[in-house]
This record gives C-alpha cells, structure tokens and sequence, in this order.
C-alpha cells in the first residue's frame, strides 16, 4: 500500500497510469477522464477495460480486477508489491533507495530474481565478447552465411559459448553462491566424481589435477560445468528487454553435440510458456500496424526483423500457450501465422492456432513454397516478395476450407467428411453469430446441396461444449450514492465560491461536505455501498491514499463504475440534492418503522408509550413534507 510519506506513494505521485498501462494495452479515450481498451487479464472482444486519468486508477467490467498503478504492475509482470515499485520507479527515472519487503521469504525471492537477472545480463555480455575472439571464427562465418550484418548481431545481442565447460563458471562465481548459480540456468552437475567427465575434454582433466591438496575445494568447482558449449547463443528478452534465458545453436556435428537447439530450464524469472522472443523489440510496431507475425524460430524471427517487417515474434518450438496469447492481446488481436502446419510440428501448430481462434483473434496463415521457411524465403526472394506474400495470406478458415477440399472428394461422402472436418475448428470460434456464418460459409464452398446438412452443419457449429455463468446480479447504486461517492473522492480538486447571508465571499468544498454530512448522519447506512463509504471515510480520516485501501472485489467495481463513467458536473446543489434525496429515504424508512411500532403498541395498554410514539411520528412526517418542498 502506498502511504503518503513512504516511497511508493511518492512514485504514485509521478506515475501517470495512462502512460505506464498504455505501454502494454492499446487505450483508447472514451470520456473526458476515461481511457479504454481490451483486458489484459482475461480474453474478451468488446473493451470493458478502462483507466481513470484523474483518480490514477483502473477497473476490468469483464473481469472485476482493478486497482492503481502497482496493482497493475503487479498482476501484468507477476511481481511483488516491492518490486511493482521498483519497476515503476524504473520507468519514470526515480533513484531507488534501500529496498523493503513484507516478510523474509519475499526478501530472499526478491533478492534471487534480481541476482539471476545480473547473471544472465553478465552471461550475455561474455558470450557477445567471446564472439569476437578468434575462436569464435567457425560462429562468425555461420552468421555471416545466415546473412546477418555486424549491425544484425549487435541489435540481437547475439553470442557465443566456448567449448570450455568453466570459464563462465569462473567468470560468474563471484558474484553468487553455487545455488544460485545452479538457479540460473546456465549450468549443468552431476555428481562430483562424475563432474570432471561430464565436463570433458583436457580441461576438466586439468582441474582435477589440480585438486591436489584441496579435495573438497576442487569437487565443490568441479561439480558445476556450462549447459552451452559450442554454441551460438541467442538471449531471450522479457517484454521489458532483460535477458532472462537464453538459446544455443549448436555448432558440431558429431553425435556427441546434443540437440540442435538448446534451450535455457525453467527458472524464477524464466518461463517458457510466458515469453514471446523478440516481443521487446516489436511492441512499438505491433502497436502502429495492429498485427503481428508469428513464426516458429529465432532465426526465423530474426531474419523477418532484418528485413524490415519489425512486428514478427516467435515461440520457441512449442505450442502457443494462453500466457502468450494474452500477453499478446494487449498489443494486437490480429495475427499472421507463418509456419506449415504439415510440417514436422504439425501437433503444436494445431494447437497455436486452436487456441488464436479461442481467444478471438483474427488470424491469416502464410504457407511459403515448398522447402522454404521464413529465413531462406527473405534472404533468396527479399523482402519485396515476402511482403507481398503477406499480403495475399488467406483468413484461417478460408486455408482450412481449402485443404478440406484438397483432401476429400466432392463426392456426398466426401462433403460429410469435409464437414466433419472443419466442425471442431469451427466450434472454437467464441461467438456463435461467427460460427453461424462460418457454417453458411462452409456450405457455400463445399456445395452442399442437402437443406437437411445445412441445417445439421448450422446446429452442431453453434453449439459448444462451454457453458458461462451468468454474473451474479446485485442491486445498483441509487444515484444520491454515487454523488456522494464521487464528493468523497473529488478531494480539493472542485471547490466553489459563494457570499453568504453577510455577504462574505466563503468557500464550498464538496469532499469536506460529504465527508461531515456522511460521518455525522450516516445517511448511507443501509444502503448498497454502505461498507464501502465506510472504509473510504476512515482512509480520508486517517490519511490513506483511497486508491490504496483493501477492498473487496466487489467494493473495487462498485468504486470504479463510479470513477469510469462520466457524470453531471459536481455542483453544490446537485450535492445538496443528493443528500436531500438521502435524507428523505432515512426518514422513509423511519416512518415505516414508527407505524408498525404504533400498530403494536396499539394492541397493549402502555399510553404513554403510544403517544411518545405518534409524536415522534409527527415529528417525521413534518421532516419529510418539509424535505419534498426543497
């Protein structure tokens, strides 16, 4: 929580939420403080996102999540409430000081990812130096027939592993502990007397002659050797550009030389299914062109970039993943998938594009000529001709109708089988007027004639197996409540002038009068946001940053549907009505309670009691005739 005084509230001070949200949702303006656009917590098509310029805060109509700006932070980067800070304060140019955290544990996670950051960050460093060194010439001629320039290599950050298995052990060792060392991702271990072996070659059998004398010491150096040896390595960046993992490609051709690509493990800043490569480079791109290119490889990737075409990205040899899909939905929603789903990755293409078309993106596939991928295509057509392959890349369900017909005869049967076909495609699409016209579609371009089929085709396409729940419904605001509310949280932002009976100029806060007006009369007990204007009059009572107290879900989207939408200028008399209208709706309630407690008194012989209540009856009903006159 950030409190005034502290350091994150001083943060939250300069932090302009449009701009540091605006980095990772497309936003839209939609109302003199409002800003809106897709979520990027959960898939949607119609924006239901929104920010408020003015209160600094943002709220999802979809999904319920809402907060400041480290809240988003938090949720967008999967990151600590310290660390939400830190990055924040990062993008705005603000000195660090002395970091704190909530408890031990969150310290020590906090202390190992910004440690494995360093290490990956120094790793990255040595391996573009190691590339330059004469050792390093069988690398540089590989990237030189690959066609990338110095310029190329440089902007990748593009390096290479020696074939030693401990100079980069060596290298890294003084800045962390074995495990962390092990945590990052750069090296592997066995057992200590396997050690030496594992890491091989004339080297490791010069360490354990070494040892000599210092058993222990010797096993302990020996027991971590390189994961990447002989490779040239390729960093993998978060969306912010750090390097946090790393892939090698290697360059031996023996059997003993292991995978072709190489891969960094899982570790706490790493997460395969969580990263798209080149992703940082992009985004700006994405934004301005509102598509992207997926391909299946770095060098894919890298050759696309060079090209020109500075909105491609790629996954690493697996499967779309939903992380990735949404982390992309914040930029674009459309997509052009350039990779052959006949090929040896057929599974994991189906499975990419299964989940595109779940997550309501607009997607064309580009099919390059047979024995080209991406990278070969650009350097022996060019650009010129991959551009225009691009653009004649036909939708998804127009390439899936047409290999349909490649593959089954236009015969009755063969139709049948088309359609089944095409059916679970089709049944992936969210909206069931898509699906529906899909279905028409698909019955136009395979011919079918059958009225009963297309009838059949229309009625399984719309059907799917997900059933959504319908949001709980809660009884609305009044809108006496919601200019109340809003008084509350205007702060001194509005403040009017007026003379009074004297003729003295005086001064009309709306905030202070909600807040005496609400404090003393309680006028909003009872009532739907009754504990939310609780907890909003002890944060102004205390001091608290409102958009920084605990609320429920609940109480989050009740406060933003009042921030995010638009409402009629906040003037005196539209808040003296607003507490009249309170007024009137206690001394309702009032008067039902005083006559059914005189109907029960009635049936007794307390007298007394009775007129004690028909007076105050009295009382109220004058209260309220007078209250209607206002």
């Amino acid at each position: 929580m950030a409190n005034p005084g502290d350091f994150a509230y001083t943060v939250k001070q300069q932090a302009d939420i449009v701009r540091i949200v605006g980095e990772y949702v497309k936003l839209r303006k939609a109302g003199a403080q409002n800003y809106s656009g897709l979520c990027p917590f959960h898939g949607e098509k119609t924006a239901s996102f929104s920010v408020h310029a003015t209160k600094q805060f943002f709220h999802c109509f979809g999904c319920g999540v809402s907060g400041d700006v480290f809240a988003f932070v938090q949720k967008i980067e999967n990151v600590t409430f310290p660390e939400a800070v830190r990055l924040v304060a990062q993008k705005l140019g603000i000195a660090m000081p002395k970091q704190e955290f909530g408890s031990p544990q969150e310290a020590r996670e906090a202390r190992m990812r910004g440690l494995l950051m360093d290490l990956n960050e120094t790793a990255c460093k040595w391996f573009e130096e190691q590339l330059r060194k004469p050792e390093a010439a069988a690398a540089r001629e590989y990237l030189k027939g690959r066609g990338l320039t110095e310029e190329a290599i440089a902007r990748f950050r593009i390096g290479y592993a020696p074939e030693s298995g401990f100079l980069l052990r060596d290298k890294l060792k003084g800045m962390a502990d074995e495990d962390a060392l092990r945590e990052c991702g750069l090296f592997s271990w066995k057992e200590h007397g396997e050690a030496s072996r594992a890491a091989g070659g004339k080297e490791a059998a010069s360490n354990t002659k070494d040892a000599t004398g210092a058993k222990d010491a010797a096993k302990t150096k020996a027991a971590l050797y390189s994961k990447f040896r002989n490779r040239i390595m390729f960093p993998i960046c978060n969306e912010s550009g750090k390097v946090i993992a790393f892939t090698g490609r290697t360059l031996a051709v023996d059997e003993k030389a292991g995978p072709k690509y190489m891969n960094s493990p899982e570790t706490p800043i790493y997460s395969k299914s969580r990263v798209l490569f080149n992703l940082h480079h992009a985004r700006e791109a994405l934004r301005q062109l509102d598509y992207a290119i997926m391909v299946e490889g770095q060098m894919d990737c890298i050759s696309v970039y060079n090209a020109g075409f500075h909105n491609v990205i790629a996954t690493s040899g697996t499967a779309f993943t939903e992380a990735q899909a949404k982390q992309l939905a914040r930029y674009t929603k459309k997509i052009v998938v350039n990779f052959d789903p006949d090929t040896a990755g057929a599974a994991a293409a189906e499975r990419s594009l299964a989940l595109l078309v779940s997550e309501d993106f607009e997607i064309r596939i580009l099919t390059l000529e047979q024995g080209y991928d991406p990278d070969l295509y650009v350097r022996r057509k060019g650009a010129a001709a991959y551009g225009a392959a691009l653009r004649d890349a036909p939708r998804y369900f127009t390439y899936l109708i047409a290999r349909a017909q490649a593959q089954f005869p236009r015969t009755a049967e063969g139709k049948v089988k088309a359609v089944n076909y095409l059916l679970p495609y089709i049944q992936r699409v969210p909206s069931r007027i898509v699906r529906d016209e899909l279905a028409m579609d698909v019955a136009q371009k395979l011919q079918i004639d059958s009225a009963v089929l297309r009838q059949e085709l229309r009625h399984v396409a719309g059907a799917r197996t997900a059933v959504k729940v319908a949001p709980r419904q809660e009884a609305p605001m009044t809108e006496a409540e919601q200019i109340l509310l809003q008084a509350l949280l205007s702060g001194h932002e509005l403040n009017f002038t007026y003379e009074d009976e004297n003729g003295q100029e005086q001064v009309y806060n709306p905030a202070e009068q909600a807040y005496y007006t609400l404090s003393s009369e309680k006028l909003h007990h009872g009532m739907r946001c009754e504990a939310l204007i609780d907890k909003v009059l002890k944060a102004l009572a205390d001091g608290v940053d409102v958009m920084s107290m605990e609320m429920t879900d609940d109480e989050r989207g009740l406060l933003a549907g009042v921030l995010m939408h638009d409402h009629e200028a906040l003037t005196p008399e539209l808040l003296h009505g607003a507490v009249n209208a309170l007024r009137r709706r206690e001394l309702e309630r009032r008067q039902r309670e005083l006559s059914r407690q005189i109907a029960q008194v009635a049936k007794g012989q307390d007298a007394a009691a009775l007129a004690q209540l028909m007076q105050e009856k009295q009382k109220v009903d004058r209260a309220l005739r007078h209250a209607a006159s206002e």
